[in-house]
């Protein structure tokens, strides 16, 4: 029995480490990445606690050098699927019925080794496995998979903690219980602590995971899954199963159990997981949960009354950190015609400063981007605008594959404010800029606001407080994530809760409350204490 009321702490970010030259963290950090480069794994599938090899393997390799194999990875298959799904039900008995600080405390452990004893193995495996640089690699991998962990058990303690209303003759409560089935995870490349989220979030509330990890984020995934483990997560309440995205994806929208999606990835991808539980609707045993953050064609605009240096210094950031590959990285600007001269001149001299190469040099900014098929699609852009009337490249514009999947950070300049960059989802470091006339100002912000049927990021740079009141009310439904004079990358978990609407997501917000309700199934239970024994009412007597 235990009669005690568990009490999570309020959240407190957890702080980003240096690694400057001669560090413990840094010195931790490369031993690290030397003792992974060794050895090459074998990584197998994760279905109830069980370790299945199916033979049919693919590669994790160093998107900086790509002929550098880091594991070989086993595909999971139909038969594969199936028992995923039917563990995943099987371990949600005993599951759900844990009590919820137990389970709470497997997370919170896995916090408390995600920023000590496991934090360079969660960086390491993301420099090498998702080419990220240092500071990229901390403040995803450490920090915020911590942050996740943290501020997710918070969010669920205080809806549990929320109660209704008490009567004279009646004792009322709300039971929080899971979802009735299972939840499959769905999981981006670009974030490690985003894939970590996507399936621990729900497990958090009670619920049971079939995981499906990027093909390209395998190698990282499952050093997530292995941390979890250490953690005390039990078999089968999260299933890990790398393998053919459609295939896992048919089979698990097509069983009557499948409860709830929680996805980050394309918005195409995410449509068409929508339309299949459409027409699979009338087979399940419930209405499923559809939790989705996917595209952006984020913005950054810039008023006449804008601090040059602030601009530059910040979308230098936003559309290049990571290599572009940020859902919410600045891919189209709008600057004014009075500082468009200073602006173009200054971004590109700072850009020729960058360096790219391994994310293992800590002089690089940049990296390489994540595999082949994307360095196609980016490099695929700049040849348009190469060949374009309207549009031409005044920074970068080069990329290279014979090492590692290396595309320059480039900069577009556009006439066209409807140009092909200025429209479509790059994800990549390839900016698009239109200058407008002073005088317009009010209607570019208008076409800034009309040009996308994406809502994720974007930012505003002005001094003038009026204007930065008239843009926040214009350009409300333009970005789930608005930022005035700062740049449209960085949300910080706790401080800016992400996600964004239109075809960007449904906008539940990552680390937050109003994420952690979508997993939760209430329950209102009412205890009358003084029944009736007459079903007559008083004025009818």
């Amino acid at each position: 029995m235990n009669n005690n009321i568990f009490k999570i702490n309020d959240f407190v970010n957890e702080p980003v480490l240096s690694y400057l030259p001669g560090s413990p963290e840094r010195e931790e950090l490369e031993k690290e990445i030397a003792s992974m480069r060794k050895e090459v794994l074998d990584i197998p599938l994760i279905i109830g606690g069980k370790e299945i090899r199916t033979n049919n393997t693919k590669p994790c390799t160093i998107p900086y050098e790509k002929d550098t194999i880091l594991a070989n990875y086993h595909l999971a298959g139909k038969d594969e699927i199936e028992l995923a799904i039917k563990v995943s039900m099987e371990a949600k008995k005993t599951w759900q019925d844990m009590s919820y600080d137990k389970r709470m405390k497997i997370f919170l452990k896995a916090g408390m080794l995600a920023k000590t004893s496991w934090r360079q193995k969660l960086n390491a495996s993301t420099m090498l496995c998702q080419a990220k640089t240092f500071h990229q690699a901390e403040i995803d991998a450490a920090c915020e998979l911590t942050d996740f962990f943290n501020a997710n058990a918070k969010a669920l303690s205080d809806i549990y903690a929320s109660q209704p209303l008490q009567s004279e003759d009646s004792i009322n409560m709300i039971d929080y219980r899971p979802l009735d089935g299972f939840i499959y995870a769905v999981s981006p490349f670009n974030f490690t602590s985003i894939a970590s989220n996507l399936c621990t979030a729900p497990a958090m509330a009670g619920n049971t995971v079939v995981w499906k990890p990027a093909s390209s984020a395998v190698y990282s995934g499952y050093v997530v899954y292995q941390l979890l483990k250490e953690a005390g997560l039990p078999d089968g309440v999260i299933n890990f199963i790398p393998g053919k995205a459609s295939q896992i994806t048919d089979l698990v929208l097509s069983d009557k159990n499948f409860a709830g999606c929680h996805f980050t990835g394309s918005t195409k991808t995410f449509k068409e997981i929508w339309k299949k539980v459409g027409e699979n609707i009338e087979n399940y045993i419930c209405y499923p949960r559809l939790v989705g953050e996917t595209g952006g064609k984020n913005f950054c605009f810039v008023h006449e009354e804008a601090k040059v240096d602030v601009v530059i210094a910040n979308v230098i950031r936003a559309a290049f950190e990571y290599q572009g590959q940020k859902c919410s990285a600045t891919s189209r600007m709008y600057i004014p015609k009075s500082l468009s001269e200073e602006i173009l001149e200054k971004l590109t001299s700072e850009l020729s400063t960058i360096k790219t190469g391994s994310a293992e040099d800590r002089g690089n900014l940049l990296s390489a981007v994540i595999d082949k098929k994307a360095f196609d699609k980016i490099s695929h852009y700049i040849d348009l605008a190469n060949q374009a009337d309207d549009a031409k490249i005044i920074a970068g514009g080069t990329y290279d594959d014979s090492k590692g999947y290396f595309i320059e950070p480039t900069v577009i300049l556009t006439s066209n404010p409807e140009f092909i960059t200025m429209k479509e989802e790059i994800f990549g470091p390839v900016l698009t800029v239109y200058v407008y006339e002073n005088e317009k100002y009010l209607d570019t912000l208008k076409l800034c606001r009309d040009s996308s049927n994406y809502a994720l990021t974007g930012s505003i740079f002005s001094q003038n407080r009026a204007i930065l009141i008239e843009a926040e009310t214009m350009l409300r439904g333009s970005a789930g994530n608005f930022y005035l004079n700062d740049k449209s990358t960085g949300a910080v978990v706790g401080q800016s809760p992400f996600g964004g609407g239109k075809n960007s997501g449904t906008n539940d917000k990552a680390g937050s409350i109003m994420n952690m309700y979508k997993w939760v199934n209430p329950r209102s239970i009412k205890d009358c204490l003084n029944p009736i024994s007459d079903y007559r009412y008083s004025n009818m007597n």
